[in-house]
């Protein structure tokens, strides 16, 4: 089961244009079909399209609501995308599944509440067999403790909702690098993870720079990151 995760960076490409790029990230990130996509820094207007430009399933949870209720917000963002970001837009996470998988939304949970920057985790039940677990933590600058705490707070999240014997899958955006969690595979090289407790996992692969242009233009400020479980 190929378990992807990406920081989509609101929409956006590196350097930040003015124009957004989502719905090309998003045909990239499921063009080869993976089992699950688990994706962090999504504008909210967008989970509701989700389902239609992929053709997968997904589970969402919003950590930032919009300033602004309706298209108003969404409009005004829209004018200039790689500066307004998610500051009147909002924020959320995703968990897509593969429509060939059942799967269960076994809902989320906060993790941290920073200067407006709520942090969530969010679970599914893949297949009836694994549980995944997306979250997006706080930066560092917070402090490499609190970020380690909002990570255990998410890694118990996914472990209460786990079946005895059931395998976790720990993915998303840590905001830590060199971060080893007893008993799951091994980190990947950069602050985007993909762990796996309770099941034989490949080790981390990393997209290439490459991987991600779009016509001359670098999608997101993030690699997407991807393990192989089982």
């Amino acid at each position: 089961m190929l378990v992807r995760s990406w920081n989509l960076f609101h929409g956006n490409a590196d350097p930040p244009r003015r124009r957004g790029y989502l719905r090309e990230m998003l045909a990239l990130a499921t063009a080869d079909r993976p089992d699950v996509l688990c994706l962090q820094e999504l504008p909210v207007w967008a989970l509701r399209r989700l389902e239609a430009w992929t053709g997968l399933t997904a589970f969402t949870a919003v950590a930032r609501p919009p300033l602004w209720p309706g298209p108003i917000s969404t409009w005004v963002t829209r004018a200039h995308q790689g500066l307004l970001r998610s500051a009147l837009a909002g924020q959320a996470n995703a968990i897509l599944v593969g429509a060939e998988h059942a799967a269960e939304d076994l809902g989320h949970e906060r993790i941290a509440d920073h200067r407006r920057e709520r942090r969530v985790v969010q679970a599914v039940r893949v297949a009836a067999r694994l549980v995944v677990a997306n979250l997006h933590a706080s930066k560092e600058r917070e402090g490499r403790e609190v970020v380690l705490a909002e990570i255990e707070r998410a890694r118990a999240f996914a472990e209460a909702l786990a079946a005895a014997g059931e395998p976790v899958v720990l993915a998303g955006d840590f905001n830590l690098q060199a971060l080893a969690l007893p008993g799951y595979s091994a980190p990947g090289p950069g602050i985007d993870h993909v762990l796996v407790k309770g099941a034989p996992a490949a080790g981390v692969l990393v997209w290439p720079r490459e991987r991600r242009l779009h016509e001359g233009v670098v999608l997101s400020d993030h690699a997407p990151v991807e393990v192989v479980v089982g």
